[in-house]
């Protein structure tokens, strides 16, 4: 099953456009996995087994795990996800930019070692720099257009042609990268009228859209101007918000997440018709 047919099915399934982001950070885990030397993992599981039937995908992000020598940690995470729920793409974040033999090997990082059905990239050293992550036909290629950081408007909106970049970099995708039909953009929440054009540019392209919870992004904003015709079209990414969630009364920390998962995606389905 390609990127795209595992996604689409995915939000039918869940009836869910949330993505979960899992970005593992020491100082905020629970007490109990503070000196586990497996402590990520157990974290990562407990919250993939709380939110699972909630999300359209989980999108490890690579720096929290290498930063801690703990890429063993997230291969074991990614074989849990594939083992217990294939139906559910897995994402891997790693925004990579190189060209040639570097980028397939980073392909091979993403797809091979750790079995991700797609990945985040850098479109900046152009085509041929995305061209090497296309050799793996059934796995999805997730570009950088619109970021949901401030200092995104630094590039992204130089002027190429009368139209700011982020706009060619999503017209590029989608009329000429797009070979294999598995390509998606990130764009964020934080700017819904960049959405907007960048939905009416790239058609029903699938958009992972970060921003929303922590990074305070607007989900009936986010929603209407990124949502396809179909009400589906997104991967609108939480992180923090959920997995470092403040337990009610009576909840552990797991019970928590899954609670703002809940939350979360019924807030966004209150938005999708």
């Amino acid at each position: 099953m390609t990127f795209i047919n595992k996604l689409s099915a995915a939000w039918t399934a869940n009836d869910s456009l949330l993505c979960v982001g899992l970005d593992p950070d020491m100082d905020k885990l629970p007490a109990q996995f503070q000196n586990d030397p497996q402590g990520i993992y157990h974290f990562c599981r407990e919250i993939i087994d709380a939110t699972a039937d909630l999300a359209c995908s989980f999108k490890p992000q690579i720096a929290y795990f290498a930063a801690l020598s703990a890429e063993a940690q997230l291969e074991k995470i990614c074989h849990y996800v594939r083992d217990n729920y294939p139906h559910i793409p897995l994402i891997l974040d790693a925004k990579r930019g190189d060209i040639g033999a570097t980028a397939r090997q980073y392909a091979r990082e993403a797809y091979d070692r750790y079995g991700a059905d797609a990945v985040t990239v850098n479109p900046y050293m152009g085509s041929d720099s995305v061209e090497p992550y296309m050799e793996w036909s059934d796995r999805g290629v997730i570009i950088l257009c619109r970021t949901s950081n401030a200092g995104g408007s630094d590039l992204q909106f130089l002027n190429v042609d009368g139209q700011p970049l982020y706009q060619h970099v999503a017209r590029l995708v989608a009329q000429k990268w797009n070979a294999n039909g598995q390509c998606a953009l990130v764009v964020g929440a934080t700017f819904p009228e960049e959405l907007a054009q960048v939905r009416a540019i790239v058609g029903d392209m699938p958009l992972l859209v970060p921003g929303i919870g922590a990074q305070g992004g607007d989900i009936a904003a986010t929603v209407k101007s990124g949502k396809t015709a179909a009400g589906a079209g997104m991967m609108i990414n939480s992180s923090r918000a959920i997995l470092y969630a403040a337990p009610q009364a009576g909840e552990d920390f797991a019970a928590a997440a899954r609670r703002v998962a809940l939350e979360t995606r019924d807030a966004i389905n209150q938005h999708r018709a």
